[in-house]
């Protein structure tokens, strides 16, 4: 974050200084929201949320070395040398300082929804662009109303083009999101089940991620988005700037075609676009990835790159710390590390690259998708029978709603199916299920912290 003043602050949040402190040259160059990873020097802004309220802890972020603080209430005492400014919300607080502070920079965002898929296409997008601009890109799980804004303030003069995530749990939230980005280029990558649990129906899913489209920028914008979805496919001919669509199916502007799989760490494809028509190697797994790459290449033409610079971007890709990241080990043994989150799309994208593994046994251990409602039932079935369908040797279903996958699995002829009530019943069957030339995957939403099983299966296999 470039340094702002006081007087900048009080701009950007519509705020009003309080307290012995008067000077508005005072700088900052960094803001915290949690008082336990103060920067000296920063703006400490308490959040406010169900369990928990920032503002109990004022004191100690501004003994800890923060310069100021936002508050939306009057500090019972003040610290000596230190700012308050005053405003009516905190959370309003950190958009408008974001919005402000991202305005003073004046380039071109490209924001990347979806229900599956919007980590990796923000990763390859950032790695095509990289080869010829300097790219900010969102971080982690940084893609809410908190952590998109503390994105944006990590900008500085040396960025060129930034890549933003933007997720979504309800109504309303895509359409805070892109207000404060005005993203030159939108991206959704599909419409899943991810979050039907709140939202219902995968036509209100699409309704909400379309929220996007009246905040892309009219001046050269452009909306990039999945031709081969069914409710996506419908924007044709429909949308405020100019569309283009990524897929396999004919007449996509974007097209993959003739992907085949390279080992188990790569993916072979021709590309056919406006600009080029070759084919690449792209270093990721599963034939689902050529919806990334497309889109990385749609965005890559759109900002003036040439053929050679999106397979050179391309060919730098690294995946988020666990999105299907592929673990070597001893004994012709790999394991897929696919424990950041699940949903009933990504569940199935993860088995295909499970089942077209070469390996002489096919683990797969799954866990709990999360926010499905009372839909949870039947979808978790469904990817179980898709275990079966696509001849994985066992299962290891772990949790309460895994029960269903089990269930499907074994209606689909699967014989070996362990169903576990939680991670410890699994830790204690894996050692038995662990064999010479496997492949075995391992996934589930978030909240199951499935990553615990990975470690464990690290401990049981020799290094390579």
């Amino acid at each position: 974050m470039e340094a702002i003043t006081v007087r900048d602050l009080l701009t950007a949040v519509g705020g009003t200084l309080i307290g012995p402190e008067t000077s508005l040259d005072r700088t900052v160059s960094s803001v915290d929201t949690d008082s336990r990873d103060i920067h000296p020097g920063s703006l400490f802004l308490p959040l406010v949320g169900e369990r928990f309220d920032g503002h109990t802890y004022i004191g100690s972020a501004l003994e800890a070395g923060a310069a100021g603080c936002l508050t939306a209430r009057e500090p019972e005492h003040y610290q000596e040398g230190r700012f308050y400014i005053k405003v009516e919300d905190t959370q309003r607080a950190l958009r408008d300082l974001a919005f402000w502070y991202k305005e003073q920079f004046r380039i071109p965002f490209v924001g990347v929804t979806g229900s599956v898929g919007k980590t990796t296409a923000k990763d390859m997008i950032a790695s095509v662009l990289s080869v010829k601009y300097k790219v900010l890109k969102t971080e982690g799980n940084f893609n809410n109303n908190v952590g998109l804004p503390l994105t944006l303030l990590r900008l500085d003069r040396s960025v060129q083009i930034g890549v933003v995530e933007m997720g979504m749990d309800r109504f309303g939230e895509i359409d805070y999101l892109g207000d404060i980005v005005r993203p030159e280029v939108g991206v959704i990558t599909n419409i899943g089940d991810a979050h039907i649990e709140r939202l219902g129906s995968r036509e209100n899913i699409f309704r909400a991620k379309c929220e996007l489209l009246p905040h892309i920028r009219k001046e050269n914008g452009l909306l990039i988005l999945n031709g081969d979805d069914a409710l996506l496919s419908t924007l044709r001919g429909r949308t405020p700037v100019p569309a283009v669509f990524c897929g396999s199916g004919e007449g996509l502007e974007y097209r993959a075609q003739s992907a085949s799989s390279e080992g188990l760490d790569s993916l072979r494809s021709r590309l056919t676009t406006p600009a080029m028509d070759r084919e690449v190697c792209i270093p990721a797994l599963g034939s689902h990835m050529i919806y990334p790459t497309l889109i990385a290449a749609a965005v890559g033409e759109h900002f003036g790159l040439t053929a050679d610079e999106i397979e050179q971007g391309i060919a730098r890709f690294v995946p988020t710390r666990m999105r299907m990241n592929l673990v070597q080990r001893g004994n012709g043994i790999t394991i897929l590390d696919d424990t950041y989150n699940a949903n009933p799309q990504s569940m199935r994208a993860a088995i295909s690259v499970l089942a077209d593994s070469r390996s002489a046994w096919k683990l797969a251990v799954l866990g709990d998708m999360f926010e499905l409602g009372p839909y949870s039932p039947a979808l978790h079935t469904g990817v179980g029978e898709y275990l079966g369908k696509r001849k994985i040797d066992c299962l290891v279903a772990v949790g309460d709603q895994a029960r269903y996958l089990a269930e499907g699995a074994q209606s689909a002829g699967m014989t070996a199916v362990y169903p576990c009530a939680d991670k410890k019943a699994a830790r204690e069957i894996l050692p038995g299920l662990i064999r010479p030339d496997s492949t075995i995957l391992v996934k589930a939403s978030r909240g199951m912290r499935m990553e615990e099983l990975v470690d464990q299966l690290l401990e049981l296999t020799p290094e390579q």
